[in-house]
């Protein structure tokens, strides 16, 4: 292995000149009312992006029977679940397009365009008329909601990941990475704890006629709070640097295409496993326990949020794993522990016994938590400054898309259609033994990498 490059000379504590605001106090850190903006400016983007994830899968079939009706219970849910999917077609798109104007016009504000996009489409879902009362201009709107809604979450990552990490100690970059995996998992919890609060307090009655609308409106003041926070800070340490240069890029689409390849790839074979991973964790997991185990609904529910919960508590201890150990081992660890673990964990669910597959719960978030934290650190210390939220963003992207959104219609599909009942896990298995050796193969280390370098780091020949 490599030894690691220098840590960047530029600042002691910050991978970046300082803010020439009252950001860094004294002793030349950043003071903590701002370490508190920067990591609630990154993180609440992610975190309404999942809590509208679980929010319209808990509630899928109540939507469908509304915006879907056909007089079939299930035909009315696979086109609602058909709607969700379509959002991330348009990911890719909204990668590409935000990830540009982050590098063109500044992180701040390509997370600020996000989050507003979100926040609009979201509270659009909340308020808008159902089939009942204006027809097929119902299901139309929903479906343009989505698509954006999508188009807004494709822009939203990559930038988070770059604004916290530009602007956090050359030391603690893992650990402040975290921030946005724990947001994810946290943002499931808190979607499926709203709406399940809801399912319990009223009717079905209730539920149907207004209920369903309450965790998306509730969803509105949350971006208006993330997009305040995020417009009182200024853009990071690093883009302002680009911008005194005035090596600010132009032309980001072309220019990652020709000079970012390996790290597109990279970031492309990583979000791979994370985000096949964390789709089981989030999602999968409720449905392999109530149809192939025979769990009922609650249990099931129980063990998914305390899952997620282990998950975002392990975030911060695997950023400060890779801080302490690098990026390269780190994400080898995460992923050749999904790839050795993900059968024996799904054994340990399949028992139906809840200690048990709490047990197996624990394991995988252990492993995915390692993974998806050093996700968000590669995704910013693999690309040049000027190009690196372009990059990242195409590379994150369009994994998910090809891999990590439709994972669970995949294992389910494999669940249905072979005997044995760990066979969805062989997937899982098969992606991240796949990823583990190009990753072996290919990732260089980059931990204390400048973040102000114009040439990215090369990947191991």
């Amino acid at each position: 292995m490599t030894n690691p490059p220098p840590v960047s000379p530029l600042p002691p504590t910050i991978a970046g000149d300082a803010p020439t605001t009252d950001a860094l106090t004294s002793s030349g850190t950043l003071a903590p009312h701002v370490s508190r903006r920067v990591a609630v400016a990154a993180g609440i983007g992610h975190f309404l992006e999942w809590f509208d994830f679980a929010v319209y899968g808990f509630l899928a079939a109540t939507i469908g029977a509304l915006f879907f009706p056909s007089g079939n219970a299930t035909t009315s849910l696979l086109a609602s679940l058909a709607v969700f999917g379509v959002a991330f077609l348009f990911r890719p798109l909204g990668g590409l397009l935000i990830g540009a104007f982050g590098d063109r016009a500044g992180r701040r504000a390509a997370l600020s365009l996000a989050i507003v996009v979100m926040g609009i489409c979201t509270i659009g879902i909340g308020i808008l008329p159902t089939y009942a009362t204006i027809g097929l201009a119902a299901p139309a709107l929903l479906v343009l909601l989505r698509c954006a809604q999508g188009f807004s979450a494709g822009g939203e990552y990559a930038g988070a990941a770059a604004f916290l990490v530009e602007y956090a100690p050359a030391r603690r970059r893992g650990l402040w990475s975290s921030v946005v995996s724990a947001g994810a998992g946290i943002g499931v919890m808190a979607g499926g704890a709203v709406t399940l609060l809801l399912t319990t307090l009223l009717s079905d009655d209730q539920m149907t006629t207004w209920g369903w609308r309450v965790p998306f409106l509730v969803a509105g003041p949350l971006a208006v709070l993330g997009l305040y926070v995020r417009l009182r800070l200024e853009d990071t340490p690093v883009f302002q640097e680009l911008q005194r240069a005035h090596e600010v890029e132009h032309a980001p689409l072309r220019n990652a295409g020709k000079h970012s390849r390996s790290g597109i790839l990279l970031v492309f074979v990583c979000t791979a496993v994370t985000g096949l991973g964390f789709y089981y964790l989030a999602t999968f997991v409720v449905t392999f326990l109530t149809v192939e185990v025979h769990m009922t609904k609650t249990a099931a529910l129980e063990l998914a949020v305390l899952g997620l919960l282990i998950y975002s508590l392990m975030c911060p201890v695997a950023g400060m794993i890779g801080d302490r150990i690098g990026r390269r081992r780190t994400m080898l660890l995460g992923a050749g522990g999904i790839a050795l673990t993900a059968v024996p964990c799904f054994v340990l669910l399949s028992t139906g016994t809840w200690y048990l597959a709490l047990i197996g719960l624990v394991i995988f978030a252990a492993f995915e938590a390692l993974a998806n934290v050093m996700l968000g650190v590669l995704m910013v210390e693999l690309f040049p400054a000027r190009l690196r939220v372009t990059g990242s963003s195409i590379g994150f992207n369009v994994a998910q898309a090809l891999i990590g959104g439709p994972g669970p219609f995949i294992a389910t599909a494999i669940a249905a259609a072979a005997a044995l009942i760990v066979a969805p896990a062989l997937y899982l298995v098969a992606i991240a033994a796949l990823s583990f050796v190009l990753l072996l193969r290919y990732l260089p280390e980059t931990r204390g990498v400048s973040l102000f370098s114009e040439e990215a780091p090369s990947a191991r020949k």
